[in-house]
C-alpha cells in the first residue's frame, strides 16, 4: 500500500520522537519515556500496572508502607503486568534499608529514592543489588553531585507538580540543569499533560517526562469519584500551595486543590500560634500541632472522597484534565500531541523555505 506524503511525514515525526525519547526508553525498558509520578494511595497495583501495560513506566508509592506490605503491593503488581515498573522510595522513612532489600528481592528493576537526598551508601545498595537508581535534583549541584554518587537517572521537578514542591519552576530548572548534566538521563516533571510540552523539553536534552496529576484522575486511578471530579472541574489556578504565617514554624510547601481544609489551616496556624505566644505551648509542641494538622488528610481526600476537609493534592496541570479517561488513551494522546507538534513545524518550516526560494 502506497503511503501518502502525509502519512510519510507522520511516520518520519515519530521517527524523530522515538530517536529524541531513545536514552529515556533504553533506561525505562519501554516504548515511551513517560513515567507515572509516585502518589501516596493513587500509584498502586491498579494504576502502576496500567501505565506499565499501555507503554509507561508505573511507580508504586512506597510511602509510610512497612517492608510487608511493600512486598505485598509489588507482588500484586507483578501479578497485573509482567512490563518494567519502579518502586518509589522515602529517603527519610526508618526502614529504608530494609525496604531497599524487599524491592530487590522481588527483583524491581528500577528504584526512586525521593523526600531527600540519598546517601551514596543507600545507591550503592540499590546498584549493587542489581536495580536501577533514581534520584530528584532540585538545583544542578545536587544534580551533579548525585551523578558523582552513582545515581543513574534524574528527575528535575517544578513547583507547578502537585505534592511536595520546592520553590523553582520546571522552565527555569530545565535551562539551569539540561545543558549541563548529559552523563545520565534526565527525566522532567512538574505541570505536564501535553505530549507537545514534553517535546519542547525533550529537544532541550531531555529523556522523558513524569506525570502524576493526569493520571490520577485516570479511569485505572483508585482515587474516589468525588475526587477526579474535583480534578476535572479544577482550573490551574486552583492548585496552590500551602503558606506558613510564621517563620519560626515553618511550613513545607504542598500544592493541592483550594478548598474547606486549605483555609482552616491557615487558621489553625494562627490559633497554634497564639498558644505558644500566651505559653500554653512549647515550640516544639506547636511545631507538631501544626505538621498533624494534615495527618490522614490525603487519605480522606483519595480513598473517602472528602474533598472539601482533605488533602486534594493536585499540579497546575489539573486544569487540563477535562475527563476521566484511561490511562492507555492518555499516553496515547501524548504521543500524538507529538507528532503532531513535529508535523506542524515540519509544515511552518517547509512554508518558510519555500517563501525565501521563491524570494531569492
Amino acid at each position: 500500500m502506497t503511503m501518502t506524503i502525509a502519512d510519510q511525514t507522520r511516520q518520519k515525526a515519530r521517527e524523530t520522537l522515538d530517536r529524541l525519547w531513545a536514552p529515556g526508553c533504553a533506561f525505562l525498558g519501554t516504548p515511551t519515556a513517560i513515567l507515572g509520578g509516585a502518589m501516596s494511595w493513587v500509584s498502586e497495583r491498579n494504576l502502576v500496572s496500567a501505565i506499565s501495560n499501555a507503554g509507561g513506566f508505573g511507580v508504586i508509592a512506597c510511602g509510610a508502607m512497612m517492608p510487608d506490605r511493600l512486598a505485598e503491593e509489588i507482588a500484586a503488581t507483578q501479578a497485573l503486568t509482567d512490563k518494567p515498573f519502579g518502586v518509589n522510595l522515602i529517603t527519610m522513612h526508618p526502614e529504608l534499608d530494609r525496604l531497599v532489600d524487599v524491592c530487590l528481592e522481588h527483583k524491581v528493576g528500577h528504584i526512586v529514592l525521593a523526600g531527600g537526598v540519598p546517601s551514596g551508601a543507600t545507591i550503592k545498595q540499590v546498584r549493587d543489588g542489581g536495580a536501577r537508581a533514581i534520584g530528584f535534583a532540585p538545583a544542578l549541584a545536587l544534580g551533579k553531585r548525585l551523578v558523582k554518587q552513582g545515581i543513574e537517572a534524574l528527575v528535575i521537578e517544578g513547583s507547578e507538580a502537585g505534592g511536595h514542591v520546592g520553590p523553582v519552576s520546571l522552565n527555569v530548572l530545565a535551562q539551569e540543569i539540561l545543558p549541563h548534566i548529559h552523563d545520565v538521563p534526565v527525566f522532567v516533571a512538574g505541570g505536564l499533560a501535553r505530549g507537545d510540552a514534553v517535546l519542547g523539553y525533550l529537544e532541550q536534552g531531555a529523556a522523558g517526562a513524569q506525570l502524576g496529576t493526569v493520571f490520577a484522575a485516570s479511569t485505572e486511578s483508585i482515587a474516589h469519584e468525588a475526587f477526579k471530579k474535583a480534578f476535572v472541574r479544577a482550573a490551574a489556578r486552583d492548585a496552590v500551595t500551602s503558606n506558613q504565617i510564621d517563620e519560626r514554624f515553618p511550613v513545607i510547601p504542598v500544592r493541592g486543590l483550594n478548598n474547606a481544609g486549605t483555609r482552616r489551616f491557615m487558621a489553625h496556624q494562627a490559633a497554634t500560634l497564639a498558644r505558644f505566644t500566651s505559653g500554653e505551648l512549647s515550640k516544639e509542641d506547636a511545631q507538631l500541632e501544626i505538621e498533624h494538622f494534615w495527618a490522614g488528610a490525603l487519605r480522606r481526600a483519595v480513598i473517602e472522597g472528602d474533598v472539601e476537609e482533605g488533602s486534594v493534592m493536585a499540579g497546575q496541570s489539573v486544569g487540563m484534565v477535562k475527563s476521566v479517561r484511561p490511562v492507555a488513551e492518555i499516553l496515547h494522546d501524548l504521543v500524538e500531541q507529538a507528532v503532531d507538534a513535529l508535523v506542524a513545524r515540519e509544515a511552518r518550516t517547509g512554508h518558510l523555505h519555500t517563501s525565501e526560494i521563491a524570494i531569492g
